[in-house]
């Protein structure tokens, strides 16, 4: 998971840029990256951290001129050094810096395609790199007597969807011409446009999600298509085409779930009123499946449950209490590497006020529950801090396959609830009782705030892989090469196709 951003300005970008990494730095804490243009020459600066601990004014001076742009990380794909940080850059043709949010799912023949036939060196392990050079290529076969006009460009961006699978969204700079940004044939990972208003007239602005665009004064025009590019060039000239020869929208359901903010819209559905409708939808399924006295107070995990916990509570009339306190500056423990590292986690970010639960049934609410780790460890500090029942509740399905389009869980031996029943996750969690969200009420709650969406991308619910590539050989190489337990006997179900 990373965030992207793109801007072309008639003013320096590079604290835009900054500010833009700033409001999406919840999508990735690993590394972060700058890049601009000035006079047809590239700057950029990268490295491992957050945004703040990344940048300083040492670094940020350098990086001039009126186009760029930018990457929170999150690993997926290679590895965490400082060398796989994005943006990447290639020389040829004309200098090309680019950033990337997904997973492409058939890397491995990427590589050695781009080694074979386009002649190209890759210096590292990430997938990121890899479409890079790959877009460098078809750029070169698509130029015009040398040089370029959007719609060679747009050519190039077919090409590329002909050639790679998975999920993207893509901001790259071409040095001399501008921003050309593009999304996946199934709008997969998110992507938005917007416009700024200036006395030297608009300028525009590409960024993962909508609350960058408004954070920076940007109002928000729309949401890049699937299959479609966006191309602005230097002179803050707007130009689009959809280049897929099929695009249909499947935008990622753990999006709304967890990882965008809550006050950005995506795909036309505001995450905030999901959240909500998801509680309401969990309580529904309390109510029938629990007694009135059976609860005593509902309290969610913070932060990202908080949405559905309140609704939940309204709609079930029982009392909401905060009954973990966070820190807010340990990091998202979905995101951190090593289970030992997230268990000893948890009790650093959260404490429990012991007043809210001594003596109650409780209820906890959680936004969903992937590995466990830290579910069990919630649970068992409500019960030090007194809880007489603990009720665990998820306003997610079960997390039970892996997902390989960006979210860093594709190893099926780390999701708790993979090849486990209810009852089965709920004595490895402790808890006295587990409630998850159903996966037709879950698809409802967002399909309704956006009737044209035509589903989910929801593989890490119900195991049905959007891209049509993926088989449980492929899932094997990717656990063995990270270095997990493979789990045999499955069946993945059939994917669609393109």
């Amino acid at each position: 998971m990373c965030g992207i951003v793109g801007i072309v300005s008639h003013a320096p970008v590079n604290q835009m840029i900054y500010d833009a990494l700033l409001l999406l730095q919840h999508r990735g804490q690993d590394s972060a990256g700058i890049a601009t243009s000035a006079d047809n020459g590239i700057s950029m600066y990268k490295g491992n951290g957050l945004v703040r601990d990344v940048f300083r004014t040492r670094n940020m001076r350098p990086l001039t001129g009126n186009c760029g742009i930018g990457q929170v990380r999150y690993p997926t794909a290679g590895g965490a050094e400082v060398e796989e940080a994005q943006p990447f850059y290639v020389n040829a043709p004309f200098g090309i810096v680019l950033a990337h949010n997904g997973n492409l799912t058939n890397a491995q023949q990427l590589s050695i395609d781009i080694a074979t036939r386009d002649r190209r060196h890759i210096n590292t392990g990430s997938d990121s790199e890899a479409l890079l050079n790959v877009l460098a290529h078809e750029i070169e076969q698509t130029a015009h007597s040398g040089a370029h006009d959007p719609e060679s460009l747009f050519e190039a961006v077919a090409a590329v969807h002909r050639r790679i699978r998975g999920s993207y969204a893509v901001v790259s700079y071409i040095a001399g011409y501008g921003l050309l940004a593009f999304r996946d044939p199934f709008g997969i990972r998110p992507l938005c446009i917007g416009v700024n208003e200036t006395e030297s007239g608009p300028e525009y602005m590409v960024a993962s999600e909508s609350v960058a665009l408004e954070g920076l004064g940007f109002r928000f025009l729309r949401d890049v298509a699937p299959g479609e590019a966006v191309f602005i060039d230097i002179d803050v000239n707007l130009y689009t085409r959809q280049c897929a020869e099929f695009s249909s929208l499947h935008p990622c359901a753990f999006e709304f779930v967890y990882l965008a903010r809550p006050d950005s819209v995506m795909d036309g559905v505001p995450v905030y009123a999901a959240r909500l409708k998801m509680g309401e939808c969990l309580a529904e399924k309390i109510r029938r499946e629990y007694s009135a006295g059976d609860i005593d107070v509902v309290m969610p995990i913070p932060d990202s449950s908080r949405p559905a916990t309140l609704q939940l509570a309204l709609k079930l009339g029982l009392p909401y209490r905060e009954g973990f306190v966070k820190n807010r500056y340990i990091g998202r423990t979905f995101m951190m590497p090593g289970q030992a590292i997230r268990r000893k986690s948890v009790r650093q970010k959260l404490n429990a006020i012991g007043a809210e639960f001594k003596g109650k049934s409780v209820l906890l609410v959680d936004d969903s529950i992937v590995r466990g780790t830290t579910s069990r460890e919630i649970v068992q500090m409500a019960r030090e801090a007194g809880a007489r029942r603990v009720i665990f509740a998820s306003a997610a399905p079960p997390v039970r396959f892996p997902n390989v389009y960006g979210i860093d869980m594709p190893t099926r031996a780390e999701l708790i609830a993979y090849g486990l029943s209810d009852e089965e996750v709920r004595r490895e969690i402790t808890a006295d009782g587990l409630i998850y969200q159903d996966l037709d009420a879950f698809t409802r709650t967002v399909r309704d705030l956006n009737p044209a969406l035509q589903s989910l991308e929801a593989s890490c619910f119900d195991g049905f892989y959007i891209t049509g590539d993926i088989t449980r050989e492929y899932l094997d190489t990717v656990e063995s090469g990270r270095g997990k337990r493979k789990v045999l006997g499955e069946e993945i179900p059939p994917s669609a196709g393109y």
